[in-house]
């Protein structure tokens, strides 16, 4: 039986070792088709992240993390210049008659899952843990998939029924951005 619950300090090693085998830098060649994060995160990032924001929450089987999702405030995320363009970047953006903004909305995002685990429930149990928590603070998730991570954007707009609010383009990469409400 999974269990999920919001990381704590004692589950970052378990988190940078998932992450560091699905980054875009480590992956192996033949698992980079299944998916893959691209943002880097140091130990004290991760830290932040849970002392600040209680902003990751993870997917145990036993005593292994085997899945994380992160999200968080816009004012966290500027620490990231990626981010912050996004942030920028919805000034004058609405999703379904509701302007969206940095109070209003928030950063989901990256969600990793080990190999083993895709395909099952994992991916919908992982979102909704997070986005309950989430919806405490606010109405609105916002996200974005590199184009050429076809698997994530899949499971976002089809599996999760995220909705596509534009399309950008940042350090010569291009991206959906997708949104629902919480």
């Amino acid at each position: 039986m999974l269990e999920y619950k919001v990381a704590t300090i004692n589950d970052i090693e378990d988190i940078l070792k998932l992450h560091r085998k699905y980054h875009i830098n480590t992956i192996s060649k033949e698992d980079i088709k299944d998916g893959f994060v691209t943002t880097n995160f140091t130990y004290n990032e991760l830290k932040d992240l849970i002392e600040q924001e209680q902003g990751i929450f993870i997917a145990k089987d036993k005593n292994r993390v085997i899945a994380y999702v992160m999200s968080a405030s816009w004012e966290f995320w500027k620490r990231w210049e990626m981010f912050e363009f996004m942030a920028k970047n919805l000034k004058g953006k609405e999703y379904k008659g509701v302007k969206i903004n940095t109070k209003n909305s928030y950063q989901y995002g990256p969600i990793c899952i080990d190999k083993e685990y895709r395909g099952g429930a994992v991916l919908k149990d992982i979102f909704n843990f997070a986005k309950e928590h989430m919806a405490k603070r606010f109405d609105i998730l916002v996200t974005f998939v590199n184009k050429n991570n076809r698997r994530s954007f899949i499971a976002h707009h089809k599996k999760l029924n995220l909705d596509i609010l534009s399309e950008f383009e940042y350090n010569k990469n291009r991206y959906y951005e997708l949104v629902t409400k919480i």
